[in-house]
């Protein structure tokens, strides 16, 4: 697993085989994200639209919604509203500004009610036209001049000059056409300033900006809301718990295969043998408080081990313990007796110890000891000729199993080898009720057998 690239089938191994770990840390977030919704107070938000009229450049739409959250803006606003300990420096953060389509701008306010919120919005919306019209001189100035009182004022004095200059004698003096001719200049001035005037007119109109109605109250908050803070806690606590998993198999450093485990007990293996029932009986017997909360969570059971296989027929798995125990007669002197090694807490590796046991018989006589992975401790060697160690993949690290050999060499009794135990799943039985015509000879031999020795009761014996 700390090797292998993560897959959808690792993802889903974890929700299939955790889920009622996962389930627990979803709901202890979505309490924590309940409870986070109860420190932040409950907020809506609405908006009013201004419009713009005449030709905008985007900046300059841009520019216009910076004014309208300026703190010159704000503050009149908060001093038009009044609101008990809320001044313009508070309302910065709960006001924006956006330029939309149409020379449109968007202007929003965020309050506790629905009510303060739509007069936050509809007082910040009066307060932006009241400044930016105060800024393009609309009148609020007196000594400010308006386009139209200009060009009234401009007529008036082409009119005047017109009077003038037929009050002029009609002579042909050289003062007379002197006093024509300059007249007759400051029209073309006037003329000329009109003309401007008109094309300055549009750029003034900008500043004719309108509201364009109330802000609407709103009817729902604002996120994020207390629904979406619960959820988002039980998510972040689901995907937490998914990564821990993960992260915990990247690290973890039990060994896997065959080879690395004969390395790190330095000894032979042996073989491997198959032990049927899957993982509904491979759970470790702990009692106490503590065992019940681990299987009511569901982590009393590894979920890091791949789903056993599918199993042979009877008579292929009590071969490989044939094969097994006749390497153990080939390496043994006689008398034949051996100690079998089983870490405790491995379920898989005691069936299937008391399966060799059985199926030895008398030759050789092997005595199964559970030994604590923690702290190992070997009896000390009686009529033994060595130390068979039997445990399943995937469980131990090389650290447990170089103490394991150590509590081996430390009782005196030589590591013969290593006998690899693997879960796998039971086959359905067939609709007549028989296994396979070989199988049931084979298994009624080997109980026989374990009875002469006095260890067919523990063969019989359900350890799930």
């Amino acid at each position: 697993m700390n090797e292998d690239t993560i897959r959808l089938v690792t993802i889903g191994r974890i929700l299939r085989r955790r889920w009622r770990l996962l389930a627990v840390l979803a709901a202890v977030g979505a309490l924590v994200g309940y409870g986070s919704s109860l420190l932040f107070p409950p907020s809506y938000t609405t908006s009013a639209s201004v419009l713009l009229p005449g030709v905008w450049q985007e900046r300059e739409l841009m520019t216009q919604a910076e004014i309208a959250t300026s703190s010159v803006v704000v503050d009149r606003t908060a001093a038009a509203l009044n609101w008990s300990g809320v001044n313009g420096v508070k309302l910065q953060d709960r006001v924006g500004a956006s330029a939309a389509d149409g020379n449109i701008i968007k202007l929003s306010g965020t309050a506790e009610t629905p009510e303060r919120a739509q007069q936050l919005a509809d007082q910040l919306a009066k307060q932006f036209v009241a400044f930016a019209g105060r800024m393009a001189g609309d009148g609020s100035d007196p000594g400010s001049a308006q386009p139209d009182q200009l060009r009234q004022l401009v007529i008036q004095t082409s009119q005047r000059i017109t009077d003038l200059a037929n009050a002029v004698g009609p002579g042909q003096t050289v003062e007379n056409v002197q006093l024509r001719t300059e007249l007759e200049k400051l029209r073309t001035a006037l003329q000329e300033a009109v003309k401007k005037l008109d094309q300055v007119d549009p750029a003034a109109n900008k500043a004719n900006m309108v509201v364009m109605g109330a802000a609407a109250r709103p009817t729902g908050q604002a996120p994020p809301t207390r629904t979406q803070l619960v959820a988002a806690g039980a998510l972040v606590f689901l995907l937490l718990g998914v990564i821990g998993h993960l992260t915990a198999a990247r690290m973890s450093r039990r060994l896997r295969t065959e080879p690395e485990i004969a390395a790190a007990l330095g000894s032979e293996l042996l073989g491997t043998v198959d032990v049927p029932g899957g993982r509904s009986r491979s759970r470790p017997t702990a009692r106490g408080p503590r065992g019940w909360i681990r299987r009511l969570l569901g982590t009393d059971v590894r979920w890091d081990l791949p789903t056993p296989h599918a199993s042979g027929d009877e008579a292929g798995r009590q071969l490989r313990y044939r094969r097994v125990c006749s390497r153990i007669r080939e390496q043994l002197p006689a008398p034949r007796g051996l100690l079998v090694v089983v870490p405790e807490g491995d379920e898989a590796a005691r069936r299937a110890a008391d399966q060799l046991a059985v199926e030895a018989g008398s030759d050789p006589r092997l005595r199964v000891v559970g030994v604590p992975v923690s702290r190992p401790l070997l009896p000390d060697r009686d009529a033994e000729s060595g130390a068979l160690v039997v445990l399943s993949a995937g469980s131990w690290t090389a650290g447990e199993l170089a103490d394991l050999a150590g509590a081996c060499a430390d009782a005196e009794h030589e590591l013969l080898g290593v006998v690899v135990a693997g879960l796998v799943q039971d086959r359905p039985k067939r609709s007549g009720g028989r296994r396979p015509g070989a199988a049931e000879p084979a298994l009624a031999g080997a109980v026989a057998s374990g009875a002469a020795t006095g260890e067919g009761d523990e063969a019989r014996r359900d350890p799930g």
